[in-house]
């Protein structure tokens, strides 16, 4: 029996001698960065950008209060409350509208025959090869003033002038579903791929409706690849930066571009470093919530 412990903890031993390069690896390029912006968010900020090595719990306060430059009292940041709203808006609309366009996009593909289901799931892929800027711009000359929507209005004599789209939160909305789209399509596409299509015929034998069947039979189901596709759209819609910065013109910020401000014009890396955490934590809660939700779904007696 010591034999046997002894041969076990020689191979436990193997194990962590194999895996710790990896290990060290994901603590320098994950943990170790995080763990930066950890220490920054309790230092005191630079004159110039940067930190000075003081602790200070300004950097969490100023997330949501924020100090009057007069007589140093605090008040309710109300603009960090509102660019957070907006991010958390933005990301679950972003969530319902990719779901709402996704999951018939996914049934029709999954319900092709299997030449053209791979046609279609390469023509979703497409955007993939584009990169994120270019793609952002894309949206921009489709709903600026002078841009496809407004010339074909225009010239339709549906408007007089052109609707002013670009710069607003519908812009950031449209160009947040667009770039994020087909991370919804797959996941639904896979769990469609494995449904089976007996179980519609049941329900219809059982004189169950369209709907019925959609939302009893259908949905449940699938769900794993809806709470799938919703974390991987909701994620990184929440800290985007590049889509409202150029659709959103630096007025429609959201938390990402607030982030970068504070490195930048901002030179309060402190706050920087928390607002980064506090988006961390979000992000977190969503996962939980994904997680539970996918358990939950996957146990049928739940």
């Amino acid at each position: 029996m010591s034999m046997e412990s002894e041969a076990r903890s020689r191979q436990t031993r193997r194990a962590w001698a194999l895996s710790t390069p990896a290990l060290l690896l994901l603590f320098l390029a994950a943990a170790g960065p995080l763990l930066i912006v950890l220490v920054y968010s309790f230092l005191l900020p630079g004159k110039y950008g940067n930190v000075e090595w003081g602790f200070s719990l300004d950097g969490w306060r100023g997330i949501l209060y924020s100090r009057d430059i007069f007589d140093g009292s605090l008040k309710l940041a109300d603009a960090h409350l509102t660019i957070f709203w907006r991010s958390v808006k933005l990301s679950l609309l972003t969530t319902i509208i990719t779901f709402v366009v996704g999951f018939p996009t996914a049934w029709f593909i999954a319900t092709r025959a299997p030449k053209a289901r791979a046609m279609w799931l390469f023509l979703i892929t497409i955007p993939f090869w584009t990169n994120l800027l270019i793609r952002t711009f894309a949206i921009n000359e489709v709903l600026r003033n002078e841009g496809i929507v407004n010339t074909v209005l225009t010239k339709a004599g549906l408007i007089d002038a052109p609707i002013r789209m670009i710069n607003t939160d519908f812009a950031v909305l449209v160009g947040m579903a667009y770039v994020y789209l087909p991370l919804m399509v797959l996941p639904l596409f896979a769990a469609i791929d494995r449904f089976d299509m007996k179980l519609l015929e049941a329900g219809y034998d059982l004189y169950a409706s369209r709907m019925a069947v959609l939302r009893r039979v259908i949905l449940p189901i699938v769900k794993p690849g809806i709470v799938a596709g919703s974390i991987l759209v909701f994620v990184p819609s929440l800290g985007a930066y590049v889509t409202p910065r150029v659709l959103g013109g630096g007025k429609n910020m959201m938390i990402g571009n607030f982030i970068e401000l504070q490195f930048g014009q901002g030179r309060n890396w402190p706050l920087g470093a928390a607002l980064s955490m506090a988006l961390l934590m979000i992000v977190m809660v969503a996962l939980l919530v994904y997680v539970r939700a996918a358990t939950k779904g996957s146990n049928p007696h739940g």
